[in-house]
């Protein structure tokens, strides 16, 4: 058992109020700062945000010299083009503010979740405290990996099979901007949030609500709930995006199994 210490949460229901107005002003206010920073870097941003788009992608690059090395060059085409178009008139102008806003958020989430953080830790036991840092420093670095995950891998080589598919040479591809940000975005933050299932599994491990045998038990229905799942946060209805989604989260399925394992054998050993 770990110190009951905590500290003394002091001051009446009206002080703690204020305190958390505070809180979220300074974390509001630190977005936006951040957000109008990469709002005034438009060109640089917008370099990042589009690239996926571009044969010159370090994933396409990096997937033709895979194929070179196995011997299967000829199954991957080493250059695309697709156009991306803007239908409405002030479409570019919200777009740009929405990005800018994302990358505001994803600046400042360190900061955000400090001062989140520092404001409930008062209330916390010593061990609740270290507990929950690591749940919170845990799941933020998931979130970052699955929405580099999507960046680098799944929305590219989504993005590439989709917008160069043509049922006839007489249709050509435009994509609106409108739609590749929605999938873009969309795509990121689902993939950060799947990617939270180990953390998850933790939490529930260590609450004795979930163990292996239940998790293998259910192996085969939780692959069936996996591809509802990607097939519900998907933004696209194809089969080869669904199934692109399905296999990190059976994976981080399979993951959530050993660290659920793992949390048992501490567990054990300290009963001993």
């Amino acid at each position: 058992m770990g110190s009951p210490e905590k500290e003394e949460a002091t001051g009446t229901f009206w002080d703690h109020l204020d305190a958390l107005r505070g809180c979220l002003l300074k974390a509001a206010a630190v977005t936006v700062l951040c957000g109008l920073v990469a709002f005034f870097f438009k060109d640089g941003l917008f370099r990042i945000v589009l690239a996926p788009k571009d044969d010159g992608f370090c994933t396409y690059r990096l997937l033709e010299k895979l194929g070179v090395a196995l011997g299967v060059a000829e199954m991957i085409p080493e250059d695309f083009s697709v156009r991306l178009i803007n239908t409405a008139l002030a479409e570019q102008f919200v777009i740009h503010m929405k990005v800018a806003l994302y990358a505001g958020l994803f600046c400042a989430s360190p900061y955000v979740l400090y001062l989140l953080f520092h404001f409930v830790s008062p209330a916390l036991y010593a061990d609740e405290r270290r507990y929950a840092l690591h749940t919170v420093g845990a799941g933020y670095v998931m979130f970052l990996l699955g929405s580099a995950l999507n960046y680098f891998l799944i929305f590219p080589l989504t993005f590439r099979f989709l917008g160069t598919y043509q049922v006839s040479a007489e249709v050509e591809n435009a994509i609106t901007l409108q739609s590749y940000m929605d999938t873009l975005l969309t795509m990121n933050l689902m993939l950060g949030i799947v990617f939270e299932i180990p953390v998850l599994c933790w939490l529930l491990a260590r609450f004795g609500v979930l163990d292996t045998a239940f998790m293998r038990r259910y192996r085969r229905h939780a692959i069936v709930v996996i591809l509802v799942a990607a097939a519900v946060i998907t933004p696209t209805s194809d089969v080869f995006t669904l199934l692109l989604v399905a296999l990190p989260m059976w994976l981080l399925y399979e993951a959530g199994i050993w660290v659920v394992a793992a949390t048992e054998r501490r567990r054990a050993n300290k009963n001993e």
